[in-house]
C-alpha cells in the first residue's frame, strides 16, 4: 500500500508509513473519532498460507492483540483497537515520538554503558508489567524499542505476543520472532516463557553497547545454530554491565538471572552503589591463570625439604654445640697417695649416646692404659676442680701403648688436660 489518506476500520487514516519488518507495516494514522494521532500495524501473513490457515493466523492475532491490551505502564506502547480489514488484521497503538534504539545503534554506534543500562532498567520494568498480566512479548529487539522525546524508553510491537495459559497456534515452518534475538529454548521447538523475555532483552543491551549482535549470522539457520550453541563474543564495552549481560545470556533458562537481580543490579550501577555480590561471573577472554597442579607440588616438595634439611640441621648443630663428641675424662686435681700408686678404680658404665659423625675435635678416647677416674677423685670438691680458666682438653697426637699398666698420678693428669696437670705438680712443689 502507498502512503494514501485511506481509511482502517471506519475510523483511522492512514498518514504515513513510519516503520516496516517481516511481520508487517507501521503507519501513522489519525483516529477521526478521537481526534489524535496513532500508529496503525498492518500485520500480514505469509504469502503461502492456505485459506484455512489465514483464517487461524487472523485469530491468533487478535488473540494476542487483546493480550497486550491488558497490559498498562508507561514503558508499554498502549493497545487501542484490533481491527480486520482487506483480510488481514490492523492493531491500533499509542503513537510514540520517537527513533528506535535500533536506528540510534545504527546512525551513531555503540552506547555508553550507562546509558545503556538507563534504557535497559525501563524495559525491564516494562517487562515486569507485561510479565505481571500473564503476558510475553516473544520479539524484544532493538527496532521493537522506542527512545521517545521525554526520555522514556517504551516498548512496542507485541503483535506477537501471547500469554503463558494460552497453547500456541503456530504453522509448521513459520519461525515466530527474530532469529537473532530468539531464546534457545525457542529456538530449540519449546515453549516461550518470562525467561525467553529476558534472553532477547539481554541480547538487545549486548548490541546497544557493542554496536552488534552476539549470534547474527549469514543466514536463519546458521543464527538459530550459533544462538543454540555458540557463546557470544567477548565484551569489550560493556563496564560494568558485563555481569548483567551474561547473566542474561546463560542459555539454560534456569541458570538464567532473573528479573528481579536483573533490576536490582542495574539499578544500584545507576546510583553508584556497589551491588551485591551474587557469586563470580566468568568473562570470555578475561579467564584467570590457573596454577599448573605439577608445578603446585613442586613448590611443596621444595618447602618440605627445606623445612625438613633445616631441621637436621638445627638438631646436629645442638648437637654439635652442647655435647661432646667422645668422652672426656675427669679432671683431676687430688695428689697421690703417699705410695706412689693410683687409688683403687672402678668400671664406667657402659655409653649410651649414638655414635659421632664427625672426628673428636677436643680429646682422644680413653684407651687401655688409662683407667677411669676413681670414685674419690670424682667426687674431689669442686672449689678445687673449678679454680682458674676454662680447661680445654688437647688431643694426644700418638695412639697410646695398649699393653695394661699401672698408671702412675702423672699420667692420670696428663691424659685429662695440661692445665690440671701443672697444677697438681705445682702443689707437690
Amino acid at each position: 500500500m502507498s502512503d494514501s489518506a485511506e481509511m482502517v476500520g471506519g475510523r483511522y487514516r492512514l498518514l504515513k508509513t513510519i516503520g516496516q519488518g517481516g511481520m508487517g507495516t507501521v503507519w501513522q494514522a489519525h483516529d477521526e473519532v478521537l481526534g489524535r494521532d496513532v500508529a496503525v500495524k498492518e500485520v500480514l501473513p505469509p504469502p503461502d498460507l492456505t485459506g484455512a490457515e489465514r483464517e487461524e493466523f487472523a485469530k491468533r492475532t487478535f488473540r494476542e492483540a487483546r493480550a497486550a491490551g491488558r497490559v498498562a505502564h508507561p514503558g508499554v506502547a498502549t493497545v487501542y483497537d484490533v481491527v480486520e480489514e482487506r483480510g488481514h488484521p490492523w492493531i491500533v497503538m499509542q503513537l510514540v515520538r520517537s527513533r528506535t534504539l535500533g536506528e540510534l545503534i545504527r546512525d551513531e554506534g555503540p552506547m555508553p554503558p550507562l546509558d545503556a543500562a538507563a534504557v535497559g532498567l525501563q524495559l525491564m520494568e516494562a517487562l515486569r508489567a507485561a510479565h505481571a498480566a500473564g503476558v510475553l512479548h516473544r520479539d524484544v529487539k532493538p527496532d521493537n524499542v522506542l527512545l521517545a522525546q521525554d526520555g522514556r524508553a517504551v516498548l512496542t510491537d507485541f503483535g506477537i505476543a501471547t500469554t503463558e495459559d494460552e497453547a500456541p497456534l503456530t504453522r509448521t515452518g513459520i519461525l515466530v520472532g527474530t532469529p537473532a534475538f530468539m531464546a534457545p529454548e525457542r529456538a530449540a521447538g519449546s515453549r516461550a516463557m518470562p525467561a525467553s523475555d529476558l534472553w532477547s532483552l539481554g541480547v538487545t543491551l549486548y548490541m546497544a553497547v557493542e554496536g552488534k549482535s552476539p549470534f547474527h549470522r549469514d543466514n536463519a539457520l546458521a543464527t538459530l545454530g550459533a544462538v543454540m550453541h555458540a557463546e557470544p563474543e567477548p565484551l569489550a564495552r560493556a563496564g560494568v554491565l558485563a555481569p548483567v549481560l551474561l547473566g542474561l545470556l546463560r542459555k539454560d533458562p534456569a541458570q538464567r538471572m532473573t528479573l528481579e537481580e536483573a533490576e536490582r543490579r542495574v539499578g544500584a550501577i545507576l546510583t553508584g552503589s556497589v551491588p551485591e555480590r551474587t557469586g563470580p561471573v566468568t568473562v570470555p577472554g578475561m579467564r584467570r591463570r590457573r596454577r599448573s597442579p605439577v608445578a603446585a607440588i613442586a613448590a611443596g616438595a621444595v618447602v618440605v625439604g627445606l623445612v625438613t634439611g633445616g631441621a637436621a640441621w638445627w638438631t646436629q648443630r645442638d648437637q654439635h654445640r652442647t655435647s661432646p663428641p667422645g668422652p672426656l675424662p675427669a679432671v683431676v686435681t687430688a695428689t697421690a697417695s703417699k705410695t706412689g700408686t693410683p687409688r683403687p678404680t672402678y668400671e664406667a658404665p657402659a655409653r649410651t649416646t649414638p655414635p659421632q659423625t664427625t672426628p673428636p675435635q677436643t680429646a682422644a678416647p680413653r684407651t687401655g692404659s688409662t683407667p677411669p677416674p676413681s670414685r674419690e677423685q670424682s667426687g674431689t670438691p669442686t672449689g678445687e676442680r673449678t679454680t682458674g680458666k676454662t680447661r680445654r682438653p688437647e688431643p694426644t697426637g700418638t695412639k697410646k701403648d695398649k699393653t695394661p699398666a699401672a698408671a702412675t698420678p702423672s699420667q692420670v693428669e696428663g691424659s685429662g688436660n695440661g692445665r690440671a696437670s701443672d697444677k697438681g705438680k705445682k702443689k707437690r712443689a
